[in-house]
């Protein structure tokens, strides 16, 4: 069903794929740009069916960091470039039109932060104002006015947005609409308002132009609105005009992950299920659809009519036209890179796609043909071998294991990594469909990297743990973060974990759900009652360890990104794993390590003690061949850090040679 046609409204669409509207924060002064234009036109090229493109500003408040908008004539233009340039390739384009409310950051630029109520955002600490009903009628008509400019701009449809806690939202959610007028109170006069704006946006569009609406399944707010209270406010959106409804999940507030790792694939298409059951217009599902397979099976049950695809999309432009030809797509791993961007009010950019925002640079034939090795098939290895064979060198890469990937595999075994894993299926056909000539099982030292007589040498070895430990006492006892993630059996039950980073924090989260229920385990015991509820909870939060960690810092965690942090704290509390900040470890005996903070001393019993303490560049090859022209040093074998570094240093070094 995947690429089967759907008609929305008048519109044909070629295939059930939709590219769903999400912050890009590549405008300047909400125009539309050559980058936004070439960044939209590689996925309208990839053969993506729907493309919705925002959101958009209907007002100029709503102007600010690098948010687009269509609130005044004078932008139109730049939409029509944007149009022209999607269509040329048979994809349909749609405008999603947004108010921030309370969730805008505008007041870092002085404009002006208003919603319902005067209540205070957690998304960013401020306080709006509450609008007046003239206020709110003026921003009905904006909303109307900019989805006229939108079907002027040629868009072949316009969505509204009344998603993720945005204004409209918040009018519907008696959480931030404590407004006593006929605009808050009960459910209907909370409806009021978003009808009120679908009616304006349908009298300014007309009768034959498809109106959609991204609509919040579920705030999963306590208190906040419901599915099926969502259920209800379809049904009177589609009798005044809503053609599609693009269904999607809870509040950026929400404390129930939408979009992380350990999302299950698809785990919200049931809220689009949900919607389908009491409207009769096409329905698409989202959250977390990262394949093809996941896609069909959503339609093919009946949930939903389209499926939305945005970082899976965002990460491989041609995902469309792989999933449908049987290419090798190049997947999100869900590292949440893209959304800790938009956090930051910076643009987005994707660890494993270096050309994202980047759509206008393609990839320079080599003029002067090389023979050139690459040492270590980890994330940069790869990529700069794939890279290099691409533009016509002729490349080999040597890796010392039997497999590629190097700490790549370790990486992915936290809970919440699987997607990880499916990069190293994309490297390896890249590398065969390059020509690259992999060697596995093949140690490089320096004198047959000399025998070689390679043009250029690119040594990828990645890097090694930091194994200096700062305290005295039974070695005996300690072990490396590294190895455990690498299956390294761990005595137990008592753990403490030296150093509270990123990796410190997986390893124990890693052990802390050892013994716990699996997912199968815990279906059973619930479809057949054999536990209550409250105590299967129990079981998959309750495992073998009792796990501390140990930071020197205030806080744990400070090298992930704000998208997956605030996820990771969540879990190991929920967990029962304990935080021992701002302190050191002193001397680890036999009962135990010996802890000194600003409380004094202390010892915590401990069989077993995981270090955690960062790594080092693994460069002795490199420092063989220190002197020798054309050899070049990159990802962590340069300086350990995140994926994305790896990757697109990679990729900038192998364009350069």
């Amino acid at each position: 069903m995947l690429f089967e046609p759907i008609s929305i409204h008048s519109l044909e669409v070629r295939n059930r794929i939709v590219m769903p509207g999400f912050h890009l924060n590549f405008a300047r002064e909400g125009a539309i740009n050559e980058k936004l234009v070439n960044f939209y036109e590689a996925r309208a090229k990839g053969g993506t069916g729907l493309i919705m493109v925002g959101g958009a500003a209907v007002e100029p408040n709503g102007v600010f960091a690098g948010w687009i908008s269509i609130h005044d004539n004078s932008l139109i233009a730049g939409h029509q470039r944007l149009t022209a340039a999607v269509k040329s390739h048979g994809a349909k384009i749609g405008l999603q039109l947004v108010q921030q409310g309370r969730y805008s950051a505008g007041f870092h630029e002085g404009k002006d932060v208003f919603a319902p109520s005067a209540v205070r955002s957690r998304t960013t600490g401020f306080v709006p104002r509450e609008m007046s009903v003239g206020e709110i009628h003026k921003i009905i008509a904006d909303f109307g006015a900019a989805a006229r400019r939108a079907r002027e701009a040629g868009y072949d449809l316009v969505e509204i947005s009344i998603s993720a806690g945005y204004l409209i939202n918040q009018f519907l959610s008696p959480l931030t609409n404590l407004r006593q007028d006929e605009y808050g109170g009960s459910p209907k006069n909370r409806m009021r308002f978003g009808l009120e704006v679908i009616a304006e946006v349908r009298r300014q569009v007309g009768a034959d132009y498809p109106v959609s609406v991204r609509l919040g399944g579920q705030d999963f707010m306590p208190g906040g609105t419901t599915w099926k209270e969502a259920q209800e406010f379809a049904e009177e959106l589609e009798k005044i005009g809503v053609d599609l409804f693009n269904v999607t999940g809870g509040w950026h507030e929400t404390s129930i992950p939408q979009l992380n790792g350990e999302v299950p694939k698809g785990a919200f298409s049931y809220l689009a299920d949900k919607i389908k059951s009491r409207v009769s217009v096409p329905v698409a599902a989202s959250n977390r659809i990262s394949s093809a397979q996941v896609a069909e099976q959503i339609l093919l049950s009946g949930q939903a009519d389209m499926v939305s695809v945005a970082r899976g999309i965002l990460a491989d432009p041609q995902w469309a036209q792989k999933a449908q030809q049987g290419g090798t797509v190049r997947k999100c791993i869900a590292c949440m890179l893209c959304l800790g961007q938009i956090f930051k009010r910076q643009p987005v950019i994707c660890s494993v796609n270096p050309l994202c925002g980047k759509e206008d640079q393609p990839l320079p034939a080599a003029e002067d043909k090389k023979r050139i090795l690459v040492v270590g098939a980890g994330p940069a290895g790869l990529e700069a071998a794939s890279t290099l064979a691409e533009r016509g060198h002729q490349v080999d890469l040597w890796e010392k294991q039997q497999t590629i990937g190097g700490q790549w595999r370790i990486a992915a075994v936290p809970p919440g990594k699987e997607d990880f894993l499916p990069l190293l299926d994309y490297y390896e056909q890249r590398l065969k469909e390059a020509g690259v000539n992999l060697q596995l099982g093949k140690t490089a030292t320096a004198e047959e990297v000399l025998k070689w007589e390679a043009d250029a040498v690119i040594i990828a070895s990645g890097a090694v743990p930091e194994t200096y430990l700062p305290f005295s006492g039974e070695d005996a006892k300690v072990v490396q973060a590294w190895d455990v993630l690498a299956g390294q059996a761990v005595k137990g039950p008592r753990i403490v974990i030296v150093g509270g980073g990123s990796v410190g924090c997986e390893t124990a989260l890693y052990l802390a759900q050892k013994g716990t229920l699996d997912a199968d385990q815990a279906r059973f015991l619930l479809i057949h009652q054999v536990e209550s509820a409250e105590e299967i909870r129990r079981l998959l939060l309750n495992g073998s360890y009792h796990l501390t960690i140990v930071e020197q810092q205030k806080n744990i965690a400070r090298d992930m990104n704000n998208a997956t942090r605030w996820l990771m704290l969540k879990n190991l509390d929920m967990f029962g794993v304990k935080v021992c900040n701002l302190s050191t470890v002193e001397q680890v005996t036999a009962q135990g390590v010996v802890l000194k903070s600003e409380q004094g001393v202390q010892t915590i019993a401990a069989d077993t003690v995981v270090m955690a303490l960062g790594s080092r560049a693994d460069n002795a090859l490199y420092q063989d061949l220190a002197g020798r022209p054309g050899v070049y040093l990159v990802g962590d074998a340069l300086q350990p850090g995140k994926v994305h570094e790896a990757i697109h240093s990679a990729y900038q070094l192998a364009c350069s040679l």
